[in-house]
C-alpha cells in the first residue's frame, strides 16, 4: 500500500496548493484513472492521507502490503481475515521456516500507529488514529488477522490508498527504497509528490529523531540517493529528486515521478501466489498451460474452476478431457447438479475454440521464455559490468564515465545515465557494446 503524509503537518502547504491540485485533478485526462488492481472513476480532489511509520522495517512493510491485498475484497464485510502462513512467507519474498520472525513482525504492526487527517465529503476535517492490526494470530498453519472498522474503511477507499503490486515489492532489499517507493507511487499519474518539508520527510523514511540525519549532506548520502538507485532500478516507475533552499540550507524537497518504460513488464502480477492452490496444480495435471491455469481461475475464482473439475471428471468416455473442461468454463456449465446438460454440438465447438486457446497459450508461453531468457542475459551483462566497474582505479573509472558519455547524443539517455551511472537500464545495449569493445571477450559465456 502506499502511506502519505498526515494532513496536520501539511496543513498549512496543503491550503496554499489545494487550488492548484484541483485544477490539475479537473483539466489532465491521463490523471482519471489509476492503473492495477484499483480504478476509480474521477482524481480526488482534496488530499486524502495516511501516515504509517517510516520505521518499520523491510519485511513488516512487505507484510503489511500482502495482508492488505490479501484481505482487500472483504476489507469492510468480514470482521477477521485468514492467509496460510507459508503463502504469506513465499509472498513477501521469506523463504524460512523461522515462525519465531514472522511473529515478531505481526507484533510490530500491531504496535504502529496509523494516522489520518483529511477533507471529508462535507468538507470537514476528520482526524483519527488505529493500530496497523487490531490483533493477528497463527494456529494451524493458518495466519489470522484484523483491521479496526475505521481504518478498513480507510484502506479500502481507492481515493486514499493503492495497493503495491507484489511482484514488485519483493524485489526491492532496502525499507528506505520500498518506503521511497511507496510513498511516490500514488503520484506517479501527477507526475510529482508536491513538496516535502525535510522534517517531515525524514518521518517517512523513519530516521526522525537522528541527529545524522538533520545534516542533509549525510541525508542525501546515505538515505536519498541508495533509495533513489534501487527505486529507479528495481521499480515501474522513475523518481527524481528536486530540492528548496532557503539561503544555502536545503528546507524542503519534492520527487518527479514518469513510469519506467523499460520495466514495465513488473506491473504483470507473477502469479505465484495462485501457484500454490490446488486447483491451479490440478488444472496443470491435467495439461493446462500455466498462463491459461492462471488466466481462469483469476476471472472466474477458485471455486467457479473446481465445479467444472469436477464436473469433467464425472463424465465417462470424454477424449479430450482439456478441451471439455474449457468449454465447461467458458460456456459456464457443470456447476450445479441442476443445470442443464449442454447439447453435444456445443461441446464441440467449445472444444475447438479450446483447442485454438491451448496454440495461442503455448504461443505466448514461447516469448514469454524468450523474454525471461533474454532477461537473464541481461541482468548478467549488467552484473559483468559492475564487476569490471569495480576493478578499475578511480582514475579509469572516471575516464570510462566520460568516454561513454561521449558516445550518447540522446538527452534522455545521457540524462538517465548521469543520473545512475552503470546501473542505467536505458542504456544496457550501449554498455554492453561499450564494454566488450573495452574489455574483449567480458561477456563470455552470458
Amino acid at each position: 500500500m502506499v502511506r502519505v503524509p498526515d494532513c496536520d503537518t501539511l496543513r498549512a502547504q496543503e491550503q496554499k496548493t489545494r487550488e492548484q491540485t484541483m485544477a490539475q485533478a479537473e483539466t489532465s485526462p491521463d490523471r482519471t484513472r489509476l492503473t492495477g488492481s484499483l480504478r476509480r472513476d474521477s482524481v480526488k480532489k482534496n488530499v486524502a492521507a495516511i501516515h504509517v511509520s517510516g520505521k518499520l522495517t523491510l519485511l513488516q512493510r512487505k507484510l503489511s502490503n500482502v495482508l492488505l491485498l490479501n484481505a482487500y475484497d472483504t476489507l469492510t464485510t468480514a470482521q477477521t481475515h485468514r492467509i496460510d502462513a507459508k503463502t504469506l512467507c513465499l509472498m513477501i519474498g521469506y523463504n524460512s521456516n523461522d515462525m519465531d520472525t514472522l511473529k515478531a513482525s505481526l507484533r510490530g504492526l500491531a504496535e504502529t500507529v496509523a494516522e489520518w487527517d483529511m477533507l471529508a465529503e462535507d468538507g470537514e476535517h476528520e482526524w483519527g488514529v488505529s493500530a496497523l492490526l487490531s490483533y493477528a494470530k497463527l494456529k494451524g498453519g493458518v495466519c489470522e488477522y484484523a483491521y479496526s472498522p475505521a481504518l478498513a474503511a480507510k484502506l479500502h477507499d481507492p481515493k486514499v490508498f493503492a495497493l503495491i503490486n507484489l511482484n514488485i515489492q519483493k524485489r526491492f532489499t532496502s525499507g528506505h527504497a520500498l518506503a521511497l517507493y511507496e510513498n511516490c507511487y500514488r503520484f506517479v499519474r501527477t507526475g510529482s509528490t508536491g513538496w516535502w518539508p525535510l522534517e517531515l520527510f525524514r518521518r517517512l523514511m523513519g530516521v526522525d529523531g537522528s541527529a545524522y540525519y538533520e545534516v542533509y549532506k549525510q541525508l542525501n548520502a546515505k538515505i536519498i540517493k541508495p533509495a533513489l538507485a534501487e527505486v529507479n532500478r528495481t521499480s515501474n516507475i522513475l523518481v527524481t529528486p528536486e530540492v528548496r533552499k532557503q539561503g544555502r540550507a536545503v528546507t524542503d524537497i519534492r520527487f518527479l515521478i514518469r513510469e519506467n518504460p523499460q520495466l514495465a513488464m513488473l506491473d504483470i502480477d507473477d502469479g505465484e501466489g495462485l501457484r500454490q492452490g490446488g486447483v491451479y496444480q490440478r488444472l496443470r495435471d491435467l495439461g493446462v498451460q500455466d498462463r491459461l491455469a492462471r488466466q481462469w481461475i483469476a476471472e472466474h475464482g477458485e471455486d467457479y474452476v473446481a465445479e467444472r473439475l469436477e464436473f469433467v471428471a464425472g463424465q465417462g468416455g470424454v477424449k479430450s478431457p482439456l478441451r471439455y473442461l474449457s468449454a465447461a468454463i467458458k460456456g459456464g456449465y457443470g456447476g450445479r447438479a441442476a443445470d442443464p446438460e449442454p447439447p453435444q454440438e456445443t461441446v464441440q465447438a467449445a472444444a475447438e475454440r479450446a483447442l485454438e486457446d491451448e496454440a495461442r497459450a503455448a504461443a505466448q508461453a514461447a516469448r514469454d521464455s524468450a523474454l525471461d531468457a533474454e532477461r537473464r542475459a541481461r541482468a548478467a551483462r549488467m552484473e559483468r559490468i559492475r564487476e569490471a566497474v569495480a576493478a578499475r582505479t578511480p582514475t579509469q573509472r572516471d575516464a570510462d564515465r566520460r568516454l561513454f558519455l561521449s558516445r550518447l547524443s540522446d538527452p534522455l539517455e545521457r540524462g538517465d545515465f548521469e543520473r545512475l551511472g552503470w546501473s542505467s537500464a536505458l542504456n544496457a545495449r550501449a554498455m554492453a557494446a561499450f564494454w566488450e569493445e573495452l574489455v574483449p571477450g567480458l561477456f563470455d559465456g552470458v
